[in-house]
């Protein structure tokens, strides 16, 4: 049986994965800043759910949150990283208070969440380690540099530990979802307070009084769940998993943008070797 150790679990992506796992039979370390969110989900499964309470920017509930799954199961085979919040600002309206903040628990949170299972799952050689990332990690929309930021962090950090953890038997998979039915556009997504005209019809049109998408994205959360965990449960999981179709068209577009540039560079980029390097 898969005992799996999830991050923000209240609402949205984190709830479906949590459902559906508990829904096949494995265990599932449920987890919320406020554990009373997720209680029913422990209710209903006594067995083979924990609640906990799980602040991951709050170094000793990490520390205790893994212990306790570890004391209730034996040990954590999959953590995804799920605990997470969007923040909109142009570059230059971002306060440094926030975009701390940002960092510290989109990036930072996610780092501690690794450095404590990471003990158990070295020495079983075996284990999986999912970070939930975001399309905007490469595809940058104005307004969401700081976000876009933290999650470019989380994708370059991921890769490197994919490479160092492989051999050990552990597998690094990074998730990019598209837009998703959930709580993401609503209460999860926070903007700063300063506002500069001239960036009005740049960042400004992403402003939270400006987004329509919330409640009308195409994404279904429990598909997208149940995706995850295929991906996660086949023989080589992949570096980057993409959900949900707008996901694989604005990804694919962004890849044939960046192949376009090169191409179109690639002379002036190639010249500045010292000659006969090559």
């Amino acid at each position: 049986m898969t005992t799996w150790l999830i991050t923000g679990c209240s609402t949205g992506l984190g709830r479906a994965l949590a459902e559906a796992v508990l829904a096949r039979g494995d265990n599932a370390v449920v987890t919320a800043r406020d554990a009373a969110k997720v209680k029913d989900l422990a209710e209903s499964h006594p067995s083979a759910a924990l609640a906990l309470a799980l602040d991951v920017t709050d170094t000793g509930q990490v520390t205790a949150a893994v212990e306790q799954a570890q004391d209730r199961f034996g040990g954590i085979d999959v953590l995804v990283n799920n605990a997470g919040y969007g923040y909109r600002a142009a570059v230059e309206e971002g306060e440094d208070a926030d975009v701390r903040q940002l960092f510290d628990t989109n990036f930072f949170g996610a780092v501690a969440m690794i450095k404590a299972v990471l003990p158990g799952m070295r020495a079983r050689r075996s284990g999986a380690i999912v970070t939930i990332s975001s399309i905007g990690a490469r595809i940058r929309p104005p307004g969401s540099g700081y976000y876009a930021a933290a999650k470019a962090a989380l994708e370059g950090m991921s890769g490197s530990l994919r490479k160092e953890l492989e051999p050990l038997g552990i597998t690094v998979t990074a998730v990019e979802p598209g837009a998703f039915r959930t709580d993401f556009a609503g209460r999860s997504l926070t903007q700063s307070a300063t506002v500069i005209d001239d960036y009005a019809e740049t960042a400004g049109q992403r402003r939270k009084e400006r987004d329509t998408t919330h409640g009308t994205q195409p994404g279904d959360p429990a598909k997208a769940a149940e995706a995850l965990i295929t991906a996660i449960g086949s023989d080589r999981p992949p570096a980057l998993l993409l959900l949900g179709s707008d996901a694989v068209t604005v990804i694919g577009r962004a890849l044939d943008d960046e192949r376009a540039e090169l191409e179109a560079w690639r002379d002036l980029s190639a010249g500045t070797d010292y000659p006969g390097s090559d």
